[in-house]
């Protein structure tokens, strides 16, 4: 009986460190074309977070501006409809962020934002809009500056996005995704199976020493 119980502890004993070296091994083989995947998206957030910054203080210059110029409706006017043109800006590049984050309950509504072709154009736009600050402000050379350094970067990101989604890279990415999704869920239902096979080996203990 002793040498049958010591037979079966030696057998758990292999079959858990198989078990173990499974999960390892699953885990040890990160996707390489996701993780540059990630990494483009937070360059293209970051791009969109400068845009973001860029444009609501250029819309609180403009708004600022025109309580100064309030004598002038001309110039009253293109103060305040160019702050309303930076507060649409900012609520367009936040989109932009959102979309690379790929939260499910946004991506359920905007569908366009799935596809790499619409996100790049959006992200394009996002660079235009910004670019459109006027470079006559003499006195405000680090504003432009940063303003010219965030279109140009969201602008090469979109590029980029159009041309990976026209060569089908996000098509790719996805279902990539979802294997990496599916693997991680076979490894912790792994786990759990080898969880309850401890639980289990430990009861029969019990019971035979009793």
């Amino acid at each position: 009986m002793a040498r049958s119980v010591e037979g079966e502890g030696e057998n758990s004993q292999r079959g858990g460190t198989s078990g173990t070296n499974n999960g390892v091994r699953v885990r040890a083989r990160p996707d390489a074309f996701l993780i540059v995947c990630r990494c483009f998206s937070f360059v293209t957030a970051v791009a969109a977070f400068l845009c973001i910054a860029v444009n609501v203080y250029a819309a609180v210059v403009s708004f600022k501006d025109g309580s100064d110029v309030i004598s002038l409706s001309l110039s009253l006017s293109l103060c305040i409809f160019d702050g309303i043109f930076r507060c649409y800006a900012v609520v367009i590049a936040l989109f932009v962020v959102v979309a690379e984050t790929e939260w499910g309950f946004v991506m359920k509504f905007f569908k366009v934002l799935e596809y790499w072709v619409g996100r790049g154009m959006l992200q394009i736009f996002v660079a235009v809009m910004t670019r459109a600050y006027p470079e006559d402000a003499n006195d405000q050379t680090a504003l432009v500056l940063l303003q010219n350094i965030a279109s140009y970067m969201l602008l090469a990101c979109g590029v980029v996005y159009i041309i990976s989604g026209i060569l089908c890279i996000g098509l790719l990415k996805r279902a990539r995704q979802k294997k990496e999704v599916s693997r991680d869920q076979a490894v912790k239902d792994l786990q759990e199976l080898e969880r309850r096979r401890e639980e289990l080996e430990a009861l029969l203990i019990v019971e035979e020493r009793a």
